[in-house]
């Protein structure tokens, strides 16, 4: 993960997609370059997709707005720990 220098970051990762899959980016990225006049890679077809079909981020809410699930105390208390001995 990196920082971009709009405020935003990006995250790389690998997912394995079915190639019908593939194809309806294909054809969402066809869409876009008709749209806005240019060529469009399927990594910026993927991206309009994800901002376009969710909610704009919520960031983090006050304590006190917290699921109960959250504020159990069952936190990151309960992950084990690493060993830091090299």
């Amino acid at each position: 993960m990196h920082a971009l220098p709009d405020g935003e970051a990006e995250l790389s990762l690998v997912v394995r997609l079915p190639w019908e899959d593939v194809a309806r980016l294909g054809q969402e990225a066809g869409r876009l370059a008709s749209q806005m006049q240019r060529p469009v890679t399927l990594d910026e077809a993927v991206s309009y997709r994800l901002r376009s079909t969710r909610p704009t981020a919520s960031h983090a809410k006050p304590p006190a707005e917290q699921p109960a699930a959250m504020t159990s105390g069952a936190g990151v208390t309960s992950l084990p720990r690493i060993s830091t001995t090299a």
